[in-house]
């Protein structure tokens, strides 16, 4: 009998982040945070992959991608 492997979303942020906060303010996990005044990160354990980050991200620099688990 073949496994299946679950997929889940995660959000992932490209390098061309310009750490303005955005993210943080709709994230209902609390899952990002600004790094160093750089760039946002996202932390994978509490990101649960609703979208609301990629959504509100003035940049697009937010996707959210299918990660195996």
């Amino acid at each position: 009998m073949e496994t299946k492997t679950r997929k889940r979303r995660k959000a992932f942020i490209d390098k061309t982040c310009v750490a303005c906060g955005c993210c943080l303010k709709v994230c209902p996990k609390q899952a990002l945070e600004i790094w160093k005044g750089i760039t946002a990160k996202v932390d994978l354990e509490k990101c649960v992959g609703c979208g609301k980050c990629a959504k509100e991200c003035p940049a697009s620099v937010i996707s959210i991608q299918e990660v195996s688990s």
